[in-house]
């Protein structure tokens, strides 16, 4: 069997050593240019890895293992892959019958101005404060970001932050969208696992394969309130609070937000309007949805 390894930050070439023992693999590092010259991709990292490389996964169409080894590693967890050793015996299992492949969902996120492109993702894409921490956590020195680092965003972030107006839309059964939400909103989150942030369960109802997007709002709220508050969502029980706002939807959401960016882990998307240009006063218009590039995954 032919595979490729895609090495994270604080991997080497030693990591792959495990998945050699009692399997007949020639491995190689680096994305192939085509399918055609590998059988399976491995990826040794976190959530940031894995979506830096996601458009080039979707193309290649290749079964994936991914080894949790990066600061953030709540996709691989959202796989049962709670440690390497778990992605040893998952692979070993493959090797030996290809059976244990698990088709996921993946969004998507289009800016109305399409020239700009379309961008999957496969945790949780954010807009509002989630942005603004995660652009802060995403700063800090790696090993920051492992032990805590988007809770200990969150308290700078919220020193200058200003709570954006976001209007949401949601697709009804003919592809019509109706206005759901249009206020003052701290932050919005399109959730296909349940956590991100290493652990925060910010969507706990989701489902990886379920076809569903989970949308999680927070109306505006006291900084205060929100630090007091802040630790129940690393148990989902944030639900059970009056300003936190959830469904689920298998169709399409569209949102128009003053907030600058929509983020999810190592990814910043543009701040536009329709035409594409910056406007004067910020806005950004961006549709997520479920994708159809669905994607398969050993587990």
């Amino acid at each position: 069997m032919r595979v490729v390894a895609i090495l994270g930050l604080g991997c080497s070439p030693h990591s792959i050593d495990p998945f050699r023992k009692n399997t007949a693999t020639h491995w190689n590092i680096g994305l192939p240019p085509s399918s055609d010259e590998t059988d399976a991709i491995a990826i040794f990292g976190g959530d940031g890895t894995i979506h830096r490389h996601l458009a080039a996964l979707v193309k290649l169409q290749l079964p994936v293992m991914i080894v949790p080894a990066g600061s953030g590693n709540d996709f691989a967890r959202a796989l049962n892959l709670h440690s390497p050793r778990h992605s040893v015996a998952a692979w070993q299992q493959f090797v030996a019958t290809g059976q244990n492949l698990q088709t996921i969902d993946l969004g998507t996120i289009t800016p109305l101005n399409r020239t700009l492109g379309t961008h999957h993702f496969c945790c949780v894409a954010g807009c509002g404060l989630d942005a603004e921490v995660a652009r802060r956590a995403n700063a800090l020195p790696r090993w920051m970001r492992a032990h805590g680092g988007y809770a200990l965003s969150v308290p700078a972030a919220l020193l200058s932050y200003k709570t954006p107006n976001i209007k949401l839309w949601i697709a009804d059964d003919r592809d019509t969208y109706v206005v759901c939400r249009d206020q003052p909103t701290l932050m919005t989150a399109f959730a296909n696992v349940p956590a991100y942030g290493d652990g925060m369960k910010i969507a706990p109802r989701a489902k990886i394969d379920d076809g569903q997007l989970d949308i999680c709002c927070v109306d505006q709220i006291s900084r205060a309130k929100l630090l007091r508050l802040f630790p129940t969502v690393y148990f989902g029980k944030h639900l059970g609070i009056p300003e936190v706002h959830y469904f689920q939807e298998e169709t399409t959401a569209r949102i128009r937000s003053s907030a600058r960016c929509v983020c999810r882990r190592g990814i910043r998307l543009p701040n536009t309007n329709r035409s594409g240009r910056r406007p004067s006063s910020p806005a950004c218009y961006h549709t997520v949805r479920n994708s159809d590039d669905c994607y398969r995954f050993g587990n």
